[in-house]
């Protein structure tokens, strides 16, 4: 494996105050540390299942992106804030730096906490369990998860995304 390249985060949570939900991925990948935005990659299918999930375009700009996210109340981060890591490549991430959800959380109406990809909810099973917090799982968005076609990842997200949104409107 080639040399691994520290890097820090390089862009804020998305959230609100209204926030009910949160998606926690593992760090962000080359082409979003690019780009400054979650998910960037255009083989990524996180945008495509949220339009699924709500049967809505998302948009292709941050600022589409992050309108959509804030009419369905839905905040994003990633797990790690630095890590050691080559290229965009989960499997390799050493050295991490949690982030600190505590702020994002007392902010915000946020009641349950995603994590997408096996790698991310490991991640948070490791630094964030210990506090006391809890993550759903949700396969990988990811062009690597090959065993999950867009249809499929659709199938397991919009059930958990839409009861945890219903969830917090019956309070």
């Amino acid at each position: 494996m080639s040399s691994l390249e520290h890097v820090t985060h390089p862009f804020a949570p998305e959230y609100d105050s209204a926030s009910q939900i949160l998606i926690l991925g593992s760090f962000p990948s080359v082409q979003s540390r690019k780009q400054n935005f979650y998910y960037a990659h255009p083989q990524n299918r996180f945008w495509k299942v949220l339009g699924e999930i709500f049967n809505e375009e998302v948009g292709s700009t941050a600022k589409q992106k992050k309108a959509f996210l804030k009419s369905h109340h839905i905040a994003l981060w990633d797990v790690i804030e630095q890590c050691s890591i080559h290229g965009s490549s989960d499997s390799s991430i050493r050295d991490v730096t949690p982030t600190n959800l505590s702020f994002l959380l007392e902010q915000s109406e946020i009641t349950t906490i995603f994590c997408n990809g096996k790698k991310a909810l490991q991640l948070f099973d490791r630094y964030q369990k210990p506090n006391g917090l809890h993550a759903i799982y949700l396969p990988s968005s990811s062009p690597a998860n090959a065993a999950f076609r867009l249809d499929k990842l659709v199938e397991v997200w919009k059930p958990l995304i839409l009861d945890a949104l219903k969830k917090e409107h019956r309070k």
